[in-house]
Formats: C-alpha cells, sequence, structure tokens
C-alpha cells in the first residue's frame, strides 16, 4: 500500500500517524475481498508468497496463516515501519523498492500487490519484476483503485454537505495526479497481465458504500493531507472542519473508488 517512486513523494505518508488508522479502515474494508482472491488461487502450506507494498500488517499475516510454518511471506515496502513488527517465524520483512530493485530471491507461488502500482511511477518495471519473481504456474494477484470510474466521495450528492465532500474528493484526485498517480489504473489490470503472459485471467471489482470503516478512512485521510488541500487552494480549513463534522456525525453516505482486483498465472 505504500510502494511509490515519484518525484514529489508519496501523498499518504507512511510516517503520519493517521496511516496506521488508515491501514486498519482498509483493512476491514478490503481484507475479505483479498482473501477470497487468496483462497480461490488455492495458497495453502508451504508455499512462498510475496507481499508488495505491504503498508500495514494484516495481509501478511493472513497469508501467514495459510501457508503454515512450513511456508514463506516476504512483505516489502519502502517504508516497513508498519509491517516490521510482524516480522519473524515466516514472515520476513525488507525494505525494497519494487520498480527498482530485483525481487527478493527465490521464486514465488503469489505475487500480491494492493492499492500499490497506483502511485508508482514505473508501474509496467514493476509489473515485469513481480511477474519475473513467479514460480511456473504461480499466481499474480494485483488490486488497484480506479478513481476515475466512481470519482465521488458521496454518489448521492443529495445536498450542500454532499457537494462539500465531492469537492473535497475531487482536491484529493488532484493532489495524486499531480504526484504521478494513474487515476485510470485499476481498469487495466486485465488488459495488463494478458500482455504480460499470464493465463487465465480474470478480475472483478469492489466499491463499498456506508460502511463505518469508510468514514474512519476519509477522516484520518483528510486530516492527513489537510495542509496540501489548504496550501494548493482546494479547500479552506473551515470547509474541511465543517466536513470532517459531517463525517463524525454520519450524516453523510460515504464511498470508496472501485477497487479492481485481477489475477493470472504464469505459464
Amino acid at each position: 500500500m505504500a510502494e511509490h517512486g515519484t518525484d514529489h513523494g508519496y501523498l499518504l505518508d507512511n510516517r503520519r500517524s493517521e496511516a496506521g488508522i488508515r491501514f486498519g479502515a482498509l483493512s476491514e474494508l478490503f481484507d475479505p475481498v483479498t482473501f477470497r482472491h487468496v483462497d480461490r488461487l488455492g495458497i495453502t502450506a508451504g508455499m512462498r508468497c510475496w507481499e508488495v507494498g505491504a503498508g500495514g500488517p494484516s495481509v501478511p499475516l493472513g497469508l501467514a496463516e495459510r501457508v503454515g510454518p512450513g511456508g514463506a511471506v516476504v512483505a516489502t515496502d519502502l517504508d516497513v515501519s508498519w509491517t516490521r513488527e510482524v516480522a519473524g517465524g515466516v514472515i520476513e520483512v525488507i525494505r525494497h523498492d519494487v520498480a527498482a530493485e530485483p525481487p527478493p530471491p527465490g521464486a514465488f507461488d503469489l505475487v500480491h500487490a494492493r492499492l500499490v502500482l497506483v502511485h508508482v511511477t514505473d508501474r509496467a518495471e514493476a509489473l515485469r519484476r513481480m511477474v519475473r519473481a513467479l514460480r511456473p504456474g504461480g499466481a499474480l494477484l494485483l488490486e488497484d483503485a480506479d478513481p476515475g470510474l466512481q470519482p465521488l466521495l458521496c454518489p448521492d450528492e443529495s445536498g450542500p454537505e454532499q457537494r462539500l465532500a465531492n469537492r473535497l474528493r475531487s482536491g484529493f484526485r488532484a493532489l495524486m495526479a499531480a504526484r504521478g498517480a494513474d487515476l485510470a489504473y485499476g481498469r487495466t489490470l486485465p488488459r495488463l497481465l494478458r500482455e504480460a503472459g499470464l493465463d487465465d485471467v480474470r478480475a472483478d471489482a469492489y466499491f463499498p458504500v456506508t460502511s463505518p470503516a469508510c468514514a474512519v478512512l476519509e477522516a484520518a485521510t483528510v486530516r492527513q493531507i489537510r495542509g496540501l488541500l489548504v496550501a494548493e487552494g482546494l479547500a479552506t480549513d473551515e470547509e474541511i472542519d465543517r466536513h470532517l463534522a459531517n463525517v463524525t456525525a454520519g450524516r453523510l453516505d460515504l464511498a470508496t473508488a472501485p477497487m479492481v482486483s485481477a489475477w493470472g498465472r504464469r505459464p
């Protein structure tokens, strides 16, 4: 969740205290989706997994449960602040740049990245490195957002509170794009996996609306980027305070961008 490589730096810096709150909300929203796919791909005892851009600890821990003491989970990220605590046993945590450094040694039964490549400048090179790390028959599972498919924080824009929320979300997207994020990346994943030579490529998408975790994620995200929103003239402090109060009051039906999951196997 935190691999990056732009000249301007990753917008949602892992070193900020809000990052831990965001990782918890993302885990609640998306872990069930991720592990439904992981289990469908047959990841079981004794297998080796590479978790790219791990961010928080929940996915490495879930993979470790599945591979057991005879398996291995390598969790990599540019910033391992939030995964360092789970290192040990079958989990190895490594600081690593997926687009610039060779993959960890050894072939993998599963390579997985969630909400990572959308932020990576050289996405094509990162993808090539992940494919090369697969053993024959190994599976690549990529999950990434597509804000362009559904750009609104409040799809039901029914009043001024919702319009303010959507305007702030537009500002967030502008900040992401300025740092090199591809806001239409998710929809390209099935094609990119086929072009990479993978077999049996499939995909689906998940689009949560009105989950309590959506509100937690939104509040933490806005607090983390507040200074940038104000500095870039995308919102005022008063507007941000009003929006955060609306989120806390539960008056908004909040959504996330669709997360597209795509998977395929190396021949």
